[in-house]
């Protein structure tokens, strides 16, 4: 094994910075905090709803506008088009979700407390896992939806990718899909993260500089 790779081995065995110790902890606020707000909405308008239909999506439920009676309503509306309902059991896919957060904070507290510059990085790399595969499963149900549409549907559509980040026009509808304060607080531990790490492994590359500067200068 060369020097360089032994000396980057030997720095991720290091304990954490205790100014990262202590940020770690305080960013294991906003993760909780995911489980008091919504993760995204999926807003519906056309000309008969003026006021439009929302379904608010939580790392644990759907919530829709209207005290509830807009979920109805889109399904009732998917329904013509041959669209599967829309409900908790439909999205069973994200099920696994409030458990990661849970794992993540558990994790985020050890490291907090034990951990070294290796924990730290196997965080960073477990929450971008987590993110990543939270949206990628959200984005394949809602090809599904757009796409297993019945036969025997009222009105035919053809085969459909609903919005996942941004508008989009479906017939007369206008679907708008966009993240909401639940998915900022998992933004903010995920930064917060992915930044600590960033700062660990360039200090160590600042600190391994200076050692074979001392050794260069001790060996003129």
């Amino acid at each position: 094994m060369n020097q360089p790779l032994r000396k980057f081995y030997a720095f991720l065995d290091q304990p954490l910075f205790p100014r990262a110790r202590a940020a770690l902890a305080l960013l294991v606020v906003p993760l909780l905090l995911t489980f008091t707000a919504p993760l995204w909405r999926i807003d519906l308008s056309a000309p008969q709803y003026p006021d439009g239909l929302t379904m608010d999506i939580w790392s644990y439920k759907l919530e829709g506008g209207g005290d509830g009676q807009h979920i109805q309503e889109i399904n009732t509306l998917n329904h013509y088009i041959g669209m599967r309902p829309i409900d908790r059991a439909a999205l069973s896919d994200l099920d696994w979700l409030p458990f990661a957060v849970g794992g993540l904070v558990l994790l985020a507290l050890r490291v907090a407390a034990l951990g070294n510059v290796r924990s730290l990085l196997d965080l960073s790399v477990l929450t971008a896992y987590v993110s990543l595969f939270g949206l990628g499963r959200f984005a394949y149900k809602l090809y599904v939806f757009g796409h297993e549409l019945s036969p025997q549907a009222p009105v035919k559509v053809e085969p459909f990718m609903p919005a996942l980040l941004g508008t989009k026009q479906i017939a007369n509808f206008t679907t708008a899909s966009y993240p909401l304060l639940g998915s900022l607080y998992l933004g903010l531990f995920a930064t917060g993260v992915v930044a600590l790490t960033a700062w660990h492994l360039l200090a160590g590359r600042r600190r391994a500089a200076r050692q074979d500067a001392s050794l260069l200068f001790l060996q003129a």
